[in-house]
């Protein structure tokens, strides 16, 4: 199977909540919560991938030729290339229930652990869900990093502790998730965490954490100072507010913000290759992307984690031979340019 033919597949088992669009960016699936698109108008989803768009990739042939490495290490992980595959749980209430949410992890973790990537799992209101994946995080290596809502505290320590006993040495909490309308409409809504939440979170968890949908500057110190393993810039997916900037356009401001040495990580918007270039050199250390992977494990389970992951090797590979970056940490703002 080839990727055109996963995406022909993907759109039969995905209808009618996904149409697997040729490009996907959210414009078709508007508004569309249950189900796949940005709240409201769409716009925190769209306007992410309509950013980077906006962002040109440098072209420079002139150098003594050479073979690019991808690899990076995150998180104690060594990384084929810079990206993980974000969590995305609700198979049922935002797809079509054709996966179940464990039948998706465990697809995902299978393909992240072929190609040699992390994976973090979604979490969702059901806790018989968190349960089930423990056993797949146990036997991860630490290719899987559970996500779980920013739950009242009480909550989420008692999830850490399972998570402590399966073996893991981080989690992460989406805290963009604070009054997400997903939620909302079952009946469960996420709380805000300030700085002494998360450090009493860390302390007592015993766990390396990673928050999810961090935003500002301030944001990110808070998180730093908190004493958070690593950020994810994100709006979860757009699917939260409508007049969120795009990811990708804050990344410079957190990059200073934090210093060159805090891991940032940064979803929204990136479908390709060329598209993890460009939010390195904005300032992220590695990229995670979310609805594409789950299109890839709806047409061919593992196998489409396998399909998809290495077209965005060959794109990012490409990108860098057109640039003349010998590695990722070569891949900074000078080999891109913003045009209106």
């Amino acid at each position: 199977m080839d990727y055109r033919e996963l995406l022909v597949q993907a759109r039969k088992n995905m209808a009618p909540k996904c149409r697997v669009c040729p490009e996907c960016n959210g414009l078709a699936c508007r508004g569309e919560i249950p189900g796949v698109g940005g709240y409201g108008s769409g716009r925190g989803f769209t306007v992410c991938v309509e950013y980077l768009r906006r962002v040109k990739i440098e072209m420079d042939t002139l150098y003594e030729e050479t073979e690019p490495d991808l690899s990076a290490r995150l998180l104690g992980q060594d990384l084929s290339l810079p990206l993980m595959i974000s969590p995305i749980g609700g198979m049922a209430f935002n797809y079509n229930g054709y996966l179940t949410d464990l039948q998706y992890n465990r697809s995902v973790l299978d393909g992240a652990v072929r190609q040699g990537i992390v994976a973090l799992s979604g979490d969702t209101p059901d806790p018989d869900y968190f349960d089930s994946l423990l056993p797949l995080i146990r036997g991860s290596g630490g290719r899987l990093v559970s996500t779980v809502k920013p739950w009242p505290d009480d909550l989420i320590l008692e999830k850490a502790a399972k998570l402590r006993e399966a073996g893991a040495a981080y989690f992460a909490i989406d805290i963009d998730s604070a009054g997400l309308p997903a939620l909302s409409l079952r009946g469960r809504g996420g709380h805000p965490k300030s700085l002494e939440q998360l450090s009493g979170l860390i302390r007592e968890s015993g766990l390396g954490l990673i928050v999810k949908g961090v935003m500002t500057a301030r944001g990110a110190e808070t998180a730093r100072n908190a004493g958070a393993s690593a950020i994810i810039v994100s709006t979860h997916g757009g699917r939260h507010y409508e007049d969120a900037p795009a990811t990708a356009s804050v990344l410079p401001e957190i990059r200073r913000a934090v210093g060159n040495d805090y891991p940032v990580l940064v979803d929204g918007g990136i479908r390709t290759g060329a598209d993890i270039f460009k939010v390195l050199a904005l300032g992220a250390d590695a990229a995670m992307i979310g609805r594409p992977y789950a299109i890839a494990v709806h047409g061919s389970t593992e196998e489409g984690v396998d399909i998809y992951t290495q077209k965005l090797r060959e794109e990012l590979r490409y990108a860098m031979i057109l640039t003349g970056c010998r590695n990722i940490a070569e891949i900074g703002p000078d080999r891109i340019r913003l045009t209106d």
